[in-house]
């Protein structure tokens, strides 16, 4: 398909129900830990989904190769996928979506930082600047909280780590041969290479089966299907049509649908200071992404 020189209305569409599956992922993965041990669920996602997707795009003819000297970053990049999904999915049995989802989706913070250093032509601006430093406000803010109990702090920290290594599988991809991949290769090492940290580390952190109901199976078969191949090959199709700089502007969007289907579906207490927390990330985010027109 013809590439496009601005996001229309079929590109905010999908764009907007990716970034609503990805808020209500989270909400999946917490009710299925109740059912499945969280590293084990992370596991078990990436071995399903790395068939499916793999089964995609051989039959679909992608471009698929280990040759190109992409292999050591996809290694690399698999490895602190699996060590990101074990933070999240953890942390999930820790805190609130709400919580998880401001401080999981702080990713492009992360990535702004990184480039500054390492990207030349990614410089933080004046206005990424102040887009930063109120994405850090409202970090500040939501850590402030305490509602419920010792374990929010452990849960709330888990997910930054793992927006933190999220980051890093972004700029390595960037700056490594990575980037000459086509994006179901790049999908695949993750899918791939995860499974080998969180399978072993499953198996060391206690019962793999808890409280097991078809609900459970049902969701966690969304996951694979619905999130993890068909959200992410459609993300990878928009990706491939609209511009990067156009759809990161979307971003924001991912910790509200998060915080709205934590209240909605988990009945999760959303207070005035979450919000407050939850606008100052998304304004941050959408600053950090804010690229003017060209006249």
């Amino acid at each position: 398909m013809r590439q496009k020189e601005r996001i229309d209305l079929i590109g905010a569409s999908a764009l907007i129900m990716f970034t609503a599956l990805m808020g209500l992922n989270q909400v999946m993965i917490k009710i299925v830990n109740h059912g499945i041990q969280p590293i084990f669920q992370a596991g078990l996602r990436s071995i399903f989904a790395f068939i499916i997707v793999f089964g995609y795009a051989v039959l679909w003819r992608k471009k698929l190769s280990l040759s190109d000297g992409s292999l050591i970053p996809g290694i690399v990049c698999g490895l602190l996928f699996g060590f990101e999904f074990i933070l999240l999915f953890v942390a999930l049995d820790y805190t609130s979506i709400a919580r998880a989802s401001i401080m999981f989706y702080l990713m492009p913070v992360w990535v702004t930082i990184g480039a500054h250093y390492l990207i030349p032509n990614e410089r933080i601006t004046l206005l990424r600047a102040f887009g930063l430093v109120l994405a850090f406000l409202g970090v500040v803010l939501a850590l402030g909280i305490r509602t419920q109990g010792s374990g929010h702090l452990l849960g709330d920290l888990m997910a930054l780590t793992g927006s933190i290594l999220w980051a890093i599988i972004n700029l390595t991809a960037r700056l490594s041969n990575l980037r000459k991949s086509s994006p179901e290769m790049q999908l695949i090492y993750q899918l791939a290479i995860s499974p080998l940290v969180l399978i072993p580390a499953a198996l060391l952190a206690g019962p793999l089966i808890r409280e097991l109901e078809y609900i459970h199976l049902l969701l966690f078969t969304f996951q694979v299907i619905g999130v993890v191949s068909v959200g992410f090959l459609v993300w990878f199709w928009v990706l491939s049509i609209y511009p990067a700089s156009d759809m990161a502007s979307f971003g924001f969007l991912a910790p509200v649908f998060g915080v709205i289907l934590g209240w909605l579906i988990l009945g999760e207490e959303v207070g005035v200071v979450i919000i407050m927390a939850l606008l100052l990330v998304s304004c941050g985010i959408i600053l950090i992404n804010w690229k003017p027109k060209k006249l």
